[in-house]
């Protein structure tokens, strides 16, 4: 967690720690820990969800433009598809000189 962290740093570190929070240390350590716990539980839900969307999507060959939710409720994106035709050209703006 601490990449290159020499024991000299660490106890510097530690020394702080004390000096900041004193007695209510273990309390802060606790609910640390708890909080890193339930980001981890979080992320791994994210994760989960990504990917559930990301096997249903790639066994869909084809996404139905008009059908906005998928079976699980959440909105669907359509597939890209590139165009068929070739691009049209846009006029370009030039700006007309006014005299002065």
């Amino acid at each position: 967690m601490f990449p290159n962290l020499q024991p000299g740093e660490m106890l510097v570190v530690m020394l702080v720690a004390v000096l900041l929070f004193g007695k209510r240390l273990p309390e802060v350590g606790r609910s640390l820990g708890k909080g890193i716990v339930e980001f981890k539980k979080g992320l791994r839900g994210v994760e989960d969800d990504f990917d559930i969307h990301a096997s249903t999507a790639s066994s869909s060959s084809h996404t139905d433009i008009t059908r906005l939710s998928d079976d699980s409720g959440m909105i669907s994106v359509p597939k890209f598809e590139p165009p068929t035709s070739a691009p049209t050209p846009h006029p370009v703006y030039e700006p007309q000189s006014h005299p002065q």
